[in-house]
Parts: C-alpha cells; structure tokens; sequence
C-alpha cells in the first residue's frame, strides 16, 4: 500500500470551519442550487432553438436510433453541413425532458440543468480530496483526508459565475453531463489504484470501466475524451510520485540503477497500457461514425482560424487563451456569443492587448516550473494536477488540433475550472500560511520585548511550525532559549537557521555565544568569524569575539575585537567598558586611563564608564579625581552596591575611613551578600578600634 502524504499543513493554514462529509456535501449542494435556481422559469434562448426546438431527434415519432446517426443539432453527420458535434446522449435526455413534461416547456430543462451542476459539485468535494490529498485511504475506506481544502474549492467551484452559460443555457447539458462522467471516469481510476479497497495491486476492471465512462463522457461532449489523459497525469505525478528533477539529475548522472526510477513500477505501464488503448479504441470509433471529413464553419465564428498569416493566427489564439484565463479569474464580464467581430483580431505588435498573451504564459511558466522542479512534493503534486485540469479539458477548444467553431465559449470553462479552484485554494492557503505565520512572530516578538518570554516561546514555536524555513523566527527562539540556559535546544535551532540560510549573520553571532556557554571555544570563534564575513560591518558580533579571547586569556586580541567594535559603533558602552576592565586587571592603568578618558569624552553620562575609569585612577593614586568620578557614577546609579563599595575602598586607602566607613555600610545595605564587602568593612572597623584604644 502506498505511503501517500496527507494534507493536514495545508488544511491546516485555511482559516475555515470542518464538517463532516455528509454535512459538507449538503453545503455544496445548496449553496450550488442557490446560486442557478433563478434560472428554472427561462425560456429557451439563442442555440437552444437549434438544438431542441427545431431538432427533430426529440419527437416521439422520430427513430431513437437517429440519434446515433445524427450530431447535436439532428443533422445528419455524413451531410456537409453538419458541425461533427457527436452528442447521441446529451440528445437523449432532452429527448427524456421532452416525453416527460409533454412537450417543449422549459421549466422541466431547467431543473435538471440545475440537479446535475449540483450533482456534480457535490462529486467534486471527492474529487478535490484526493487530488489535494494525494488519493489516500484508510484500509479501503474511503475518507476525505482534506476536508477544509476541499470543501473551499468545491464550493468555488459550485458558484463560479463562468458556469452561468453552463446551467442556465439548456444546451450547456452537454457540458454537464461531460463533467458527471469525466469525475466518475477519474473516481473510478482510482479505484483501480493499489492502495484502495485493501488491493495490493492494478484492477484492471476499473481501468477498463474507467475507460468506458471516458468514452460515455464523450458521446456527452467530445472533451469528454480527455479525461484518460487527466487518469494518467494523477497516476504518473501523483501515484507513482514521478519527480522530474530527480530523474533529470539521474539522467545527467547516468544513473541507471532500477531502484533509482522505482515510479517505473507498482503497475503504472499497465494501467496507461490499458488507457491507451481504450483512447486510440474510443478515438477510432468516433472517427468511425464522424467520417473523415472536417466540421464546417466560417469566419465569423471563429475569425482568427481564417487569418492568412500564421503570425495572425498564433497571437490571437493566444489572446482567446489569454480571454478564458482572465473569464476564469476575474468573471467580471460575461458573454452568451462571443463571435460576430465581438473580438477584433491582433494584427500587429504595436497592439497593446499583446501583453496578455505575455502575461498568460508568464504565469503558466511559473506553474510549470513549480510543478515540475519544486522541492516541496505538495507543491508539485498540487500544481500538477490543478495545470492537468486546467489544461487538459481545454485542449479540444484551443484549436490546436482542429478548427472550433467560436473564438470565446465560457461553456467550455466548465471542467477547466476544476484547475482554476485548486490553484485558488493553494494560493489562498499560502496567503493564509504568510499571514499566521508572520501574526505568531510578530506577537511571540511583542511578548518577548515585554520580558514574558515564557507566552513569547510558545508563538515562536508555532510561527517555527507553520513554516519550518521561518529563521527569524529560530533566531528569536534560539536567544530566549539560550538566556533561559536551554543551551542545547538553542543550538539546534540556531544551527538549523543558518544551514537555511547561510548568510544570516545575527544566526551565526548567538550560535556563537551558545558555543560559547558551552566551552566550544574552536566553533564559537568560527561562527563569530563566519558572521563577520558576511556583515563586515557588526560591532556586537566583534565584542562578543573580544569576550571569547578574554576568556582564552588572548587579551590581544581581545582588546583588538573590542577596539573594532568601537571603530564601528563608537558608543558601544560594552566594549569600551571591557577594554577598560581588561587593562586594569592586567597592570595596564596608564593605557586603561588613556582609553577611559578617551571613551569618557565619547560618552560623558555612562556611569559604567565613568565608575571604570574612576576604578582606574584610584589605583594611580588619582584620589581627588576619583573620588569625583565615584560620586558622579553614584549619582547617576544610586542604587548599585558595588559603586558605592568601591567608593569606601578608595576612601580606605585614601585614609579618608571615617568616610570609608559610611560608604561600606551603603553598600551592605543595597548588597548584603557581597562578601568582599563586608571582610574590608571588618578590616576598617578593627583599624577604627585600634585608633579608637590608641
């Protein structure tokens, strides 16, 4: 049994409610009858006089086997002037209409119009599951895996407005008609597949049957045909899992070996063996009772099919795809009869209207690319089959093969609209996926800035879920993580981010520091390095590197990291404050005075910069200037205890001890646990004892 991938992301990121299938068909179908069941009271109009007033295959008293002899509109297929249109069994059900309500009254047309557009878009909610699905079932159970994915694209599917000619025109039967038996003739194929009804293997019945309702669709309305086509793309790209990236790789590489193209196998040349050769059985038939003659038409029904210049002809055939594509996403504008010049033809490239060609292919190009070499097998999947949808059904009417007999017909738009739905929803799925994503981000960042990081971790993760690739993301969570001491978990993510995206260099800093915290000097040195390289200019990234030399002992180059860090940013406070600190624990105070007065005049208000500082001249015996730099740096911070300890220290040693004395005694009250403090407050009170017995 195949392995096939479930769409849980992808319902997952629809904002729509779930329902049952039962209740989800029942939606489809009213929401289908709502939208055309104003159309029951309409008379007949436009080709419905051809083709049920006027034709004759209706009436009681003709032969029911003229039907099979005659085209759509009961002229005779060996005569000149017939249209080829070979439908004996959309005839026959006005024919049924006909006998049933007694005579021509169109209310009873109608309404089975309207029945059968429901029927078949309450089939379509089957359909859309197992194309977004990719046709999975539960121990032959059949169970819709995508319900919100594929109740949004049937439901656009039952209201698109290009459907109107379709279900309100009394002709448009043939189209849906068409549609019932191409679904069925799709949801049969895959009955064949392994994976279904607990087969290991091809059931060649339901090739066979799926073939049959092909060929019933066909004598419903000739595109009906390409559903053997859309059997095979499903079963190819679908099943079969075909990936021509993969196999163009293989190819290049002259990779041979029988595992490596396994989509070869499970049955696939069966099963197309078997639709072939029901195609060229069905197409020959056909041919058979058409004879080999053309249809007839001229040119005012299809205009640009009579244009002398193949230039003429190409552009604007394009230009009617280009109509249809736009009828299908943007139905603004609708039309019964687009012939009769209703469409001037494009005669040379200083026609504007040459740019919707160029626009329609721009995006086909982009579809096809995305399903053929995209890495995200959903990706490919989806887009394949929504372009076999959209393609495949249409290709009767592109004039590609053979002339038509109109230059626009929304009627046609029927099935191809299946494709247009499934791109619509992925899309919108997509959307939806950015927006949520990019709203978990944007919180866990707001709840994070407010110090809630525990609520921030939990947005992080989901914006993290939603898009696995989402690095900023992982940065974040990685820096919250790391300052709670999850340091393993933070270098993971981290590490992740940058193998995404190599050059994200606030990545490579904070896996630095995670490194760091975990005594992996080499790698903590090289991501700091790696984020230098690609962000020349980032004067965190170097005082972060000085306080990984510091820690090394490499007092060198630390004080060069952090003197970098100050050429980039000269008010980075950390790095003069640490090159500070450096000098005067190692002997240095005449340099640590230099560069404290120099990082002084750059920042006169840093108190931290100021308290070094005056650390640095107490030591050179500089009292008087200390004792000023103390009083201002307490000024500025009164509440930190170790400004005020080290103010009674220089007192200490200045002799000033009664002074000493008031200042230890501040510092224990905002620090009592400072150790160092209190043993040079008990050295003070003993001196002041002595003196005091002195």
């Amino acid at each position: 049994m195949y392995n096939m991938a479930s769409s849980e992301s992808l319902d997952q990121d629809i904002p729509l409610f779930s329902l049952s299938p039962f209740w989800a068909r029942c939606l489809v179908g009213f929401v289908s009858f709502v939208c055309f069941v104003n159309s029951y009271n309409g008379n007949f109009v436009f080709d419905d006089s051809e083709a049920i007033i006027n034709n004759k295959d209706l009436r009681e008293d003709a032969s029911i086997s003229d039907l099979w002899l005659h085209d759509f509109w009961g002229t005779k297929l060996s005569s000149n002037a017939s249209h080829k249109s070979y439908r004996p069994l959309t005839v026959l059900t006005f024919r049924i209409n006909y006998i049933l309500a007694g005579g021509l009254h169109p209310a009873g047309f109608h309404v089975v119009n309207i029945l059968l557009h429901c029927i078949v878009a309450v089939l379509m909610l089957d359909v859309f599951s197992l194309l977004f699905s990719s046709g999975a079932t539960d121990k032959g159970k059949k169970i819709m895996r995508a319900p919100k994915s594929a109740l949004l694209s049937a439901l656009l599917f039952a209201v698109h407005p290009v459907h109107t000619e379709c279900v309100s025109g009394i002709v448009g039967r043939a189209d849906l008609l068409c549609a019932l038996f191409v679904v069925l003739s799709f949801l049969g194929y895959c009955k064949a597949l392994p994976g279904f009804n607990k087969r290991e293997h091809t059931s060649p019945f339901w090739v066979i049957f799926s073939v049959f309702l092909g060929a019933v669709a066909m004598l419903c309305k000739e595109q009906g045909i390409t559903v053997l086509g859309l059997n095979a793309v499903f079963d190819v790209f679908v099943i079969c899992k075909l990936n021509m990236l993969e196999c163009i790789q293989k190819v290049l590489h002259r990779d041979k070996t029988p595992e490596k193209f396994s989509f070869l196998k499970k049955g696939l040349f069966t099963r197309i063996g078997l639709l072939a050769i029901g195609a060229m059985c069905v197409l020959y038939i056909r041919w058979r009772i058409m004879g080999t003659g053309p249809p007839a038409f001229t040119d005012v029904d299809n205009p640009a099919s009579f244009a002398d210049s193949l230039f003429v002809r190409v552009i604007n055939y394009n230009y009617y795809y280009s109509l249809n594509g736009w009828l299908l996403l943007c139905p603004w504008w609708l039309c019964f009869d687009w012939s009769m010049g209703c469409i001037p033809l494009i005669k040379s490239l200083s026609d504007f209207r040459i740019m919707a060609p160029a626009a329609l292919w721009f995006c086909l190009f982009g579809l096809m690319y995305q399903a053929l070499f995209s890495n995200n097998g959903q990706t490919r999947r989806i887009v394949t089959m929504a372009l076999g949808f959209l393609v495949i059904p249409f290709l009767p009417a592109s004039n590609l093969f053979f002339r038509v007999g109109f230059a626009v017909a929304e009627r046609v738009l029927y099935l191809p609209s299946v494709g247009y739905c499934m791109l619509l929803t992925y899309g919108y799925s997509r959307i939806c996926r950015q927006y949520i994503k990019k709203v978990h981000y944007n919180v866990g960042k707001n709840l994070a800035d407010r110090g809630q990081q525990t609520e921030a971790i939990k947005f992080y993760r989901e914006a993290v879920r939603l898009n696995p690739k989402y690095v900023h993301a992982m940065n974040n969570l990685g820096n919250i993580l790391k300052e709670k001491e999850e340091l393993h978990e933070a270098e993971q993510l981290l590490s992740r981010a940058v193998s995404i995206q190599p050059d994200f260099s606030a990545a490579w800093m904070n896996l630095g520091i995670v490194q760091n915290s975990l005594k992996r000097f080499e790698e903590a040195e090289k991501s700091y390095l790696t984020a230098i390289k690609y962000r020349k200019k980032y004067p965190d990234c170097y005082y972060n590197l000085g306080r990984l030399y510091a820690d090394l002992n490499r007092n060198m180059d630390a004080l060069n990291a952090w003197r970098n860090a100050t050429i980039l940013r000269p008010n980075h406070s950390l790095a003069w404050n640490n090159m500070i600190i450096l000098l005067d624990n190692t002997g240095n105070l005449a340099q640590a005075e230099a560069v404290g007065r120099e990082a002084l005049k750059l920042l006169p208000h840093d108190h931290s910069i100021t308290f070094s500082l005056a650390n640095v001249l107490g030591k050179a015996e500089k009292y008087k200037e200390s004792e000023s730099l103390f009083l201002r740096a307490i000024d500025a911070n009164p509440s930190s205890a170790s400004y005020h300890g080290n103010l009674a220290v220089l007192y200490h040693r200045w002799g000033h001890l009664d002074l000493a004395k008031k200042y230890y005694e501040i510092s224990m009250k905002l620090d009592p646990s400072a150790q160092g403090t209190r043993e040079n407050y008990n050295l003070l009170k003993r001196k002041l004892e002595q003196r005091g017995h002195m």
